[in-house]
């Protein structure tokens, strides 16, 4: 007995402390996804309008079902039925427009990735084919343009990430020009262009960097350990809010405990932590997807928009939440974790 009291106590003294939060509240929500009674909305990607930001839409799966345009209304533009997409990523190539791309895992050992291009006036998806994601179940998926090349970042569920180099036109081709992994099951990632760095999220483990390159390493490095302070495994959506040429943060979905961890940029500083309470609109818990984007959004988001899954939105379906970048910066600074 005397044992087990004493192993109690030094367990007790070793458990680390509850690290402080800033609370949060939505300013606007989607309309939920139209699969029901399950787990089915999983991830967003925010595209910026830049002449009118407060027409500016949201992409998201319903991993299901299919892919979801919103409007910051939070109401359906269009939807696409792309059947099991996990993830979605968008970037904008200029004159070829903004492409969409979802990790699609309709079939569990061939990883493939749907692409559409977004027509952001009518805020509709036109398909412009799939290529191939590598073997194994696609999950994570994000993407950078550098210059004329588009790359895409397949994370399969196993660990596996495979580099590729996705070649548009009129029948879309991909190449994988390099293979990562991570050990276990993995998921959420993003690039960050300015420093050629790659962020992957092992789930149960935390956040590697790699660089991001064709012609870079292909190991890797746990920058955010999941040490059940920070960032309470699971980890699963990751973004970044940049500022400046190199500053900024690197957000985390610390869905463990219904919160997310930032994280400075560059050096992976711990820089505060928020969640999303219940307000006019409901708290989000088990968060899978994130986003967030730099810029005024209109009225409501005038320095930025962060978007998050709701994993629990009862009574109804899952869906996403809509809070103002401005307000989580307040709320870390009156919690004394002021990213600067």
């Amino acid at each position: 007995m005397r044992r087990l009291l004493a192993l109690s106590a030094v367990l007790f003294w070793a458990a680390p402390a509850v690290a402080q939060t800033a609370l949060v509240t939505s300013a606007a929500e989607t309309v939920p996804v139209g699969t029901a009674n399950d787990d089915a909305a999983d991830d967003p990607a925010i595209w910026r309008n830049p002449r009118q930001p407060a027409a500016s839409l949201v992409i998201a799966t319903d991993k299901k079902a299919g892919l979801y345009v919103y409007g910051l209304d939070g109401r359906v533009k269009s939807f696409v039925a792309a059947g099991r997409v996990n993830n979605v990523a968008l970037v904008d190539m200029g004159r070829g427009g903004v492409i969409v791309a979802a990790s699609d895992r309709n079939d569990e050992a061939r990883a493939l990735i749907q692409l559409y291009r977004l027509d952001p006036r009518q805020g509709t998806l036109a398909p412009l084919g799939r290529v191939e994601g590598g073997a194994g179940e696609a999950y994570g998926l994000c993407l950078w343009r550098q210059g004329r090349d588009l790359n895409a970042y397949s994370v399969l569920k196993h660990g596996a990430i495979h580099h590729l180099r996705i070649r548009l036109g009129d029948q879309p081709a991909a190449t994988i020009v390099r293979n990562m992994q991570l050990a276990t099951q993995a998921e959420g990632c993003v690039v960050d262009p300015r420093a050629h760095r790659l962020y992957v999220g092992e789930e149960d483990r935390g956040v590697w960097a790699f660089d991001a390159r064709a012609t870079g390493t292909v190991d890797g490095q746990l920058i955010a350990a999941a040490d059940g302070v920070q960032l309470v495994a699971d980890v699963e959506g990751l973004a970044i809010m940049p500022q400046g040429r190199r500053g900024g943060w690197l957000v985390g979905s610390s869905q463990g405990d219904n919160a997310f961890a930032l994280y400075h940029l560059p050096g992976h500083r711990p820089a505060g932590r928020f969640r999303i309470a219940a307000g006019k609109i409901g708290g989000v818990e088990e968060t899978d997807g994130i986003d967030v984007h730099s810029g005024s959004f209109g009225r409501d988001y005038p320095g930025g928009l962060f978007v998050a899954q709701d994993g629990r939105n009862e009574p109804a379906a899952q869906n996403f939440k809509f809070v103002a970048w401005r307000d989580i910066v307040r709320a870390l600074q009156a919690s004394s974790k002021d990213p600067k």
